[in-house]
């Protein structure tokens, strides 16, 4: 089965991107993946600290899945996978494509605010060539009606 990449953080595109890896999923009969990556400079703590702070991290992360994870399964009949990975994102993203051989889609949500496409878009652009499946870059200020369309 083939399955789309949608990367989960605090931005307010992501919403765009998990909602448009779900409507394709469920429109092909694909799987949604959806990956978390944990930057490694949240951890520069003594170990015990970081230790908390990393469990911490995970409990927000998976508290977050869920949301979407529920209106997946409750809308569009995808249930996704969680992935929760720590270390660079774009490293992160990289190596789980990688990994991953029936990932076929990255979906990517551009920023709305103006100021560039957003930092994961503009690097993982960069390194497209690296990639062995197509990005999909959703834009972040799209309608869901406009993406029901799409999709």
């Amino acid at each position: 089965m083939r399955k789309f990449l949608v990367v989960l953080d605090d931005s307010k595109e992501c919403l765009n991107a998990m909602r448009f890896a779900a409507m394709r999923a469920a429109h092909t009969g694909g799987g949604v993946v959806i990956l978390s990556v944990i930057p490694p400079d949240e951890f520069n703590h003594w170990i015990g600290v970081s230790d908390i702070m990393r469990a911490e991290a995970r409990e927000r992360i998976e508290a977050h899945y869920e949301v979407f994870a529920k209106w997946m399964r409750d809308k569009q009949g995808v249930d996704p996978e969680l992935v929760i990975r720590e270390g660079e994102p774009v490293d992160e993203i990289l190596k789980q494509v990688r990994e991953d051989t029936d990932v076929g889609v990255l979906v990517l949500g551009a920023s709305i605010e103006g100021k560039g496409p957003g930092p994961l878009v503009t690097q993982l652009t960069k390194n497209a060539g690296l990639l062995p499946m197509p990005i999909t870059i959703v834009p972040g200020d799209l309608s869901k009606d406009r993406l029901e369309a799409i999709t």
